[in-house]
């Protein structure tokens, strides 16, 4: 029997996603693809491993899922992703026609929200925000802590 999880389940797989790329010294950005309730996709920000700006979670986690679903279309599909996504990677979402989106942090410099919100999606992708918020803010904070010390 198959049990349904929840967004913050989800969004707790996010989080180590996040942890990997924190310990990676990358910005601790996590997100994971799911799709019938199975986790499709995961991944970390690499940009610094890869020396590609493009490498963020969410872009590297759509690839990942167009693989394995064998399409470049998402729309059964939602991502979790620990940082609310910058216009680059909503942009990239909107073109997967990705079904929904949550995200646990809000992004108040570089968040996609500030540049024209959900319009900027598809249509009918559906938002949720703040799914573990304090956990995604907790493992930022600490991240660019300690790169000022």
């Amino acid at each position: 029997m198959l049990t349904v999880q929840s967004d913050q389940y989800f969004m707790q797989q996010a989080l180590k996603e996040a942890q990997c790329a924190y310990e990676n010294g990358e910005v601790p950005v996590g997100a994971v693809i799911v799709c019938e309730n199975r986790i499709i996709a995961r991944a970390h920000n690499q940009t610094e491993q890869l020396t590609d700006v493009t490498a963020h979670a969410e872009i590297l986690a759509i690839t990942a899922a167009s693989h394995y679903l064998g399409s470049k279309y998402l729309p059964t599909c939602t991502l979790y992703v620990t940082l609310e996504p910058c216009v680059m990677c909503v942009g990239a979402l909107a073109w997967a026609q990705l079904g929904r989106l949550v995200y646990g942090a809000s992004d108040d410099k570089r968040g996609f929200m500030l540049f024209g919100g959900k319009q900027l999606l598809h249509p009918k992708t559906k938002v949720e925000a703040g799914v573990l918020e304090k956990e995604s803010m907790t493992l930022l904070k600490a991240f660019f802590r300690s790169k000022r010390l």
